[in-house]
């Protein structure tokens, strides 16, 4: 896994000219089964894809966290929201709430979140491959080919299964 993600920042570089024409095609005509195929694609990389073994999302990147997520982890954390937001969040530049810092602080050595059982939406649904009308979050998807194994090998094969 190490090896992969060593190498995966200039996979997904070498791919992006080649990936962001694909998807500008994909949003302009998605096939009709297209969450389907999706579904379909996630399902079979998640069969063969350990989260635990990677982390990588955890790592390198920070979740937003919606006013819903605030809320239930703080709760879990027996906390006010505003302490609880004091605490571990910041405002970034697009108002949202996320992370003071990476790697999360929710992470442990092991790559297991402590959180997990009431984790943030965005946590939950990354890499956000299964999501339904996949094809109107292909920023989002350009970005976690970047730092997500999973999500290069699904649209490695999205590309090979969807012709146009």
């Amino acid at each position: 896994m190490q090896n992969m993600l060593n190498i995966l920042p200039k996979l997904a570089k070498d791919k992006h000219k080649e990936n962001k024409d694909f998807f500008k095609r994909l949003k302009k005509k998605p096939p009709k089964q297209l969450d389907y195929i999706m579904q379909e694609l996630h399902d079979a990389e998640f069969q063969k894809t350990d989260c635990l073994a990677c982390a990588n999302c955890c790592k390198t990147t920070g979740p937003l966290f919606t006013n819903k997520d605030v809320e239930r982890i703080s709760k879990h954390f027996k906390m006010k929201p505003q302490p609880f937001i004091d605490q571990f969040l910041r405002i970034d530049e697009d108002n949202d709430y996320v992370l003071q810092s990476v790697p999360c602080t929710f992470l442990g050595a092991d790559n297991y979140c402590s959180i997990y059982e009431v984790r943030p939406k965005a946590c939950s649904e990354f890499p956000h491959t299964d999501r339904k009308k996949f094809q109107q979050i292909s920023n989002l998807t350009m970005k976690n080919v970047e730092i997500c194994p999973a999500a290069y090998n699904i649209v490695e094969e999205m590309k090979k299964r969807i012709k146009f």
